[in-house]
């Protein structure tokens, strides 16, 4: 029986982001939902704990990610709200999680959650590969989680920085994977996550 306890973390699959609507949409994001359901549905299956990461900011009040970004998924307004059936299920294994900044990690209770549930590989999926998803990566992997990212399940409307940034992970931080590789570790049949070369 494999010893690994995976969980996957779901970033920023809102409608801003994924819903044709959505202010922040791009067109190639679309590839990412069905890959996407397919992870949360092995995950679910397998009883895993499934986190879903919603960026979310106050209105009306200063925030400094807007130093360097306009303001965006604000709380209450269309943007925000989660992109079609990916919501919690009623069962304690799925958890939604907003954060403030571009990690799932920073400023949340995302890193006590995953060790109080004994989890030590994250599968890490979602929007965008080189803002939110890699902070979220680089943070577990600075607090000692196998990573491992499937290359179908995330992507950017910057494609050369999302190619830079699978190739950064893979070197410095995890492994990036098919998406295959990935719903076999959700299901408990993978090996090992393992670090590139220095």
């Amino acid at each position: 029986m494999s010893s690994l306890r995976p969980a996957l973390l779901l970033i920023d699959v809102v409608d801003g982001f994924l819903a044709p609507h959505g202010s922040l949409f791009y067109p190639d994001a679309k590839a990412v939902v069905e890959p996407l359901r397919q992870l949360r549905d092995t995950a679910r299956a397998a009883g895993r704990l499934i986190v879903y990461a919603w960026d979310h900011h106050r209105a009306g009040l200063f925030d400094f990610e807007n130093l360097h970004v306009a303001p965006h998924l604000v709380q209450g307004e269309a943007d925000a709200e989660p992109f079609e059936d990916f919501v919690p299920a009623d069962t304690p294994n799925e958890v939604a999680i907003p954060k403030r900044r571009y990690s799932a990690f920073y400023g949340t209770d995302l890193d006590l959650l995953l060790r109080e549930q004994a989890v030590d590989h994250v599968v890490v999926a979602g929007v965008k590969t080189n803002v939110c998803l890699r902070s979220t990566v680089q943070d577990a992997f600075a607090a000692g989680y196998h990573v491992i990212v499937p290359r179908a399940a995330t992507s950017s409307n910057r494609a050369h920085l999302a190619e830079a940034t699978l190739e950064d992970i893979a070197h410095y931080f995890g492994r990036v994977v098919d998406l295959d590789e990935a719903l076999d570790v959700l299901r408990g049949d993978g090996g090992t996550a393992a670090g590139g070369e220095p």
